[in-house]
């Protein structure tokens, strides 16, 4: 089977970098498919941790083909950063690894700053934005005003672009939101500078993945954020810009849904979120404390800390289903290591009645309570398995629950950050 999919379960930062790169190693082709450099994707190889915005998680491996889909939205001055940053790594040695395709959008200082101006006058209605133009640029996308990587590369078109853009933005910066505007001259100048650098790395990236599935290639889509934060199925309005379920593969790598053999979704032994937005198993004790400090829970992008709770499989299988997933992926199960009591939940009570259906108005979604199941802890580290009869019998049990709620099987366990701390129990390719 030469095509996987895998995406987050939750609400993002469940650990798909570790979890791409684990599997990057039979790969011979990597694609981002969406959202932008919101997502700070986490490797972490003997002992040094690379975060990764725009670049595929695979980069890391040499042999490896890496591909920016057009669902992408890129912002020039981060990615070049991150090109530079893995080349004085080591990394990135043949520019030929990677390709950009020619129609994703262009994140532009203008949807930064209205972006954070935006936010700034919410006050204390604010959705929690990184604040990295992502709404904006998927907002001029849509309304078919947005800058694609191929006209961003080509000579001239950057000034016609902001010429047209720039009177709008800087009249809702300046009149609206009473921020400073956006100089033409100086923006231009400074992409121009950056499609001069980028120029090379652009291709038809959709022709290249589909030349790739027909030759059986071993090829990875690597999803952002969660299916939790989807703009249609997330929490909203707590969610991201774009849909970050399976269908977004198809659209945003250029593949149909034919091409997907397997779809692996990846959760955390307990649950994060960050931002506003409701979270029925969030813990406000010592106990979400103890979790965010052993986790070290906190944003690879913002550096702002997750909220904590724990695991949350009526949210997990609400995503589930709604991708199609046929393999799960558990990471940070040592995290758990130590704890005398854990719990699962395993539903919602809204006024005193069960939900079988997760509320899609965010202010009813508050209102849930969680059901809980509990489980004993276990003594000792789980770090050193590389097996799963190595585990506890606790930890067994924890993991069984998991795959029997959600009737799907276990294919890998973290029990570390590093890229051997993992149990693989079903290979991806295969």
């Amino acid at each position: 089977m030469p095509s996987v999919v895998i995406l987050g379960a939750q609400w993002g930062d469940e650990g798909k970098g570790m979890a791409i790169d684990a599997f990057a190693q039979r790969a011979e082709m990597i694609v981002r498919y969406q959202g932008g450099n919101n997502a700070g994707h986490t490797v972490v190889v003997d002992g040094k941790k690379t975060i990764l915005h725009h670049l595929p998680s695979g980069i890391l491996h040499p042999k490896v083909r890496c591909v920016i889909g057009n669902g992408v939205v890129l912002d020039p001055a981060v990615l070049l950063e991150e090109i530079g940053r893995v080349k004085q790594e080591g990394y990135l040695a043949d520019d030929r690894q990677l390709v950009i395709s020619d129609r994703a959008h262009v994140t532009c200082p203008h949807h930064i700053a209205l972006d954070k101006a935006a936010e700034a006058k919410k006050g204390s209605g604010k959705i929690g934005t990184t604040g990295r133009g992502i709404g904006p640029v998927y907002r001029d996308k849509v309304g078919r005003t947005g800058l694609r990587f191929g006209d961003f590369i080509e000579p001239g078109r950057i000034r016609d672009f902001f010429r047209q853009a720039l009177p709008e933005a800087n009249f809702l910066l300046t009149q609206f939101y009473g921020a400073e505007p956006i100089d033409e001259d100086s923006v231009v100048a400074l992409y121009e500078g950056y499609a001069t650098r980028l120029r090379a790395y652009a291709g038809c990236t959709y022709r290249l993945v589909n030349d790739a599935l027909a030759a059986k290639q071993n090829v990875l889509f690597e999803g952002a954020q969660g299916i939790m934060l989807d703009v249609d199925h997330g929490t909203y309005p707590y969610v991201t810009s774009s849909n970050t379920m399976i269908g977004s593969v198809c659209n945003g790598a250029g593949v149909g849904p034919n091409r997907i053999n397997r779809v692996m979704a990846v959760l955390k032994a307990y649950c994060t979120r960050v931002g506003a937005g409701p979270f029925p198993s969030e813990l406000h004790d010592e106990t979400g404390q103890r979790l965010r400090e052993r986790g070290h829970e906190f944003g690879s992008t913002t550096g702002r800390p997750r909220r904590c709770g724990w695991l949350d499989l009526m949210a997990v299988k609400y995503a589930a289903e709604l991708s199609g997933v046929t393999d799960l992926i558990l990471t940070k199960l040592d995290v758990l290591d130590g704890f005398e009591t854990l719990r699962v939940c395993v539903g919602y009570r809204l006024d005193g009645e069960e939900v079988t259906c997760l509320p899609a108005a965010a202010s009813v979604y508050e209102r849930c309570e969680p059901i809980y199941r509990d489980f004993p802890g276990w003594p000792g580290s789980v770090s050193a398995a590389r097996r799963l009869d190595d585990l506890p019998d606790e930890a067994r049990r924890f993991v069984g629950f998991i795959e029997e709620t959600l009737q799907l099987p276990m294919a890998m366990i973290s029990v570390g950050p590093g890229r051997k701390e993992t149990i693989i129990l079903n290979s991806s390719f295969e």
